[in-house]
């Protein structure tokens, strides 16, 4: 392969991105002695760094025996090395220490901050290092996006677009996920599966949000909801907790054209949801007893009523929402659920899309319970605070 000195590949899910880069990061090991770094913006645990995917890709190819992964890194042939960080925890000094390396590959650099690829560019100055990116696109203003797809590209740069359909190893699972987004939502398939930017971004409900890693501390309260598919909708089952005004979205559970003897199954690969209370909507009650009976005993209908959906909505716009990245199909709905659009006139209209709202109707259900007090609560303040108050003057008295 001929030398590039970066190299970029953008597009939808499931185009093997990160496995191709995986697979020639572990070529170039094999041929000589490389030191590499795999860097994300924020990274606060190896787990969710791109350590496990060269793993894995290192197993598959049979050449466990010429590397050996640690903790904190994986030791390659010819004395190289790979090593895993965060640009979050560098500066313009710490950043040096990195000058030794030959190859940076920036995984999910959707994420990447003008400051990072200012302070990566020059840090990688060897006579052949090389820098590598891939991701999928969000808007045309993200850096990312402003450098490697602007009017003007840095000398021996590759940029490919590659999506699902040149991946021959596309998987059946995702490929049941693309073909009901396909069908259903053109403007979700558009953007999550062919790698377009989103569009009506002024439309978009939810503003108030954040991708980062965090753990549930050991007292938090965990709040469960679930959403039925309907024929071959999702099945959906969100864990998350409120610390403060911070919404914490840390597990989920997403399976399309689910059929309700599977549902137990669905639902135990979420920690805890035989043991917490599960508030589901309630248009299924007998998806809701079959649960009951098969060994989530907590589990219990939602309190709907008129306005509910709005009420839900703006609960969830008035704190702060923080998603685990393992919470994929949050992320997507969070990014694509919005208000309808005048055709004619191209207005916001306030009036909200039926669709990219299966995990988001679930978080209302699961928080309606504390939304509801909160509304008592603010209701009871509000009469106190127009009560008469009680006074001395012996004239008021009777």
């Amino acid at each position: 392969m001929e030398y590039a000195r970066y190299r970029a590949a953008y597009g939808g899910r499931g185009s093997g991105k990160s496995w191709f880069f995986a697979s020639l990061l572990v070529e170039r090991h094999l041929l000589s002695r490389t030191f590499a770094v795999g860097i994300r913006e924020i990274q606060k645990d190896l787990k969710h760094s791109a350590k496990r995917t060269i793993e894995v890709q290192i197993e598959r190819l049979g050449l466990s025996r010429y590397f050996e992964s640690q903790q904190n890194i994986i030791k390659c042939p010819h004395g190289g090395h790979i090593i895993f960080q965060g640009m979050q925890n560098h500066n313009s000094d710490s950043i040096k220490s990195l000058e030794g390396y030959d190859i940076a590959w920036i995984e999910e650099a959707t994420n990447l901050s003008n400051r990072s690829i200012n302070l990566l560019r020059p840090t990688f100055r060897g006579e052949r290092s090389e820098i590598w990116a891939g991701w999928n696109p969000r808007f045309p203003t993200d850096p990312v996006d402003k450098f490697f797809r602007g009017n003007e590209l840095p000398k021996n740069t590759v940029v490919v677009n590659c999506n699902y359909y040149d991946n021959p190893w596309f998987p059946d699972v995702l490929r049941e996920e693309m073909e009901y987004d396909k069908r259903h939502d053109p403007d979700k398939y558009a953007h999550v599966w062919l790698g377009g930017y989103q569009q009506h971004s002024e439309a978009r409900v939810f503003k108030n949000w954040r991708i980062d890693e965090f753990e549930a501390p050991v007292d938090a309260i965990l709040r469960f909801g679930a959403d039925w598919g309907f024929s071959v909708d999702p099945a959906v089952l969100v864990r998350s907790f409120l610390m403060g005004r911070q919404l914490f979205i840390e597990h989920e559970a997403y399976k399309i054209g689910c059929e309700i003897l599977d549902l137990p199954k669905l639902f135990d690969t979420i920690p805890g949801s035989r043991k917490w209370p599960i508030i589901a909507d309630s248009a299924r009650p007998e998806t809701i007893s079959h649960l009951r009976n098969n060994g989530f005993p907590k589990i219990q209908p939602a309190i709907k009523g008129a306005k509910s959906i709005e009420e839900g909505i703006e609960w969830l716009k008035s704190v702060e929402i923080i998603v685990h990245p393992r919470c994929i199909h949050t992320i997507d709905e969070l990014s694509l659920y919005s208000y309808k659009i005048d055709k004619a006139t191209e207005q916001v209209l306030p009036i909200l899309q039926d669709r990219d709202n299966h995990i988001i109707d679930s978080l209302r259900y699961s928080h309606e319970g504390l939304r509801r007090a909160e509304r008592q609560k603010a209701q009871h303040q509000h009469a106190d605070a127009g009560a008469p108050r009680p006074t001395n003057n012996p004239m008021t008295r009777r």
